[in-house]
């Protein structure tokens, strides 16, 4: 069975630091393209960050200089590291991968994470 597990998500103070993860288990030939979305109350899900399995890596203006997406592919895992926070940056985020999955002939696949809360507050 595919899954996505996400941890890392809490409270932290304005100026804080928080690291999310992001591990895929399962049958898995190939990860591609893992991203990086959060979706505030009320407000539509965006991008925050991306990261290519060529190591390429893009990040929405708003968190570019305080976040950094990174990945350990021997544990199939992609992080975001999340510094000087702002409480704007409050939202579930979540992950999301491209996948080759199950054995030959492989099945192309968007999978999800199940969400972390951030909450950035005083």
């Amino acid at each position: 069975q595919l899954q996505l597990v996400e941890s890392g998500g809490g409270l932290e103070q304005p100026g804080g630091s928080l690291r999310l993860s992001c591990a895929v288990s399962g049958s898995i030939f190939k990860i591609y393209v893992r991203r990086w979305y959060r979706q505030a109350p009320g407000k539509e899900r965006e991008l925050v960050a991306a990261i290519t399995s060529g190591g390429s890596t893009n990040y929405t203006d708003s968190v570019k200089g305080r976040f950094t997406i990174s990945r350990d592919n021997a544990k199939n895992t992609v992080y975001l590291q999340m510094n000087s926070l702002k409480p704007e940056d409050t939202a579930v985020y979540y992950c999301k991968s491209w996948v080759l999955a199950g054995t030959a002939p492989y099945r192309y696949l968007e999978v999800w994470g199940q969400g972390t809360l951030v909450t950035v507050s005083s």
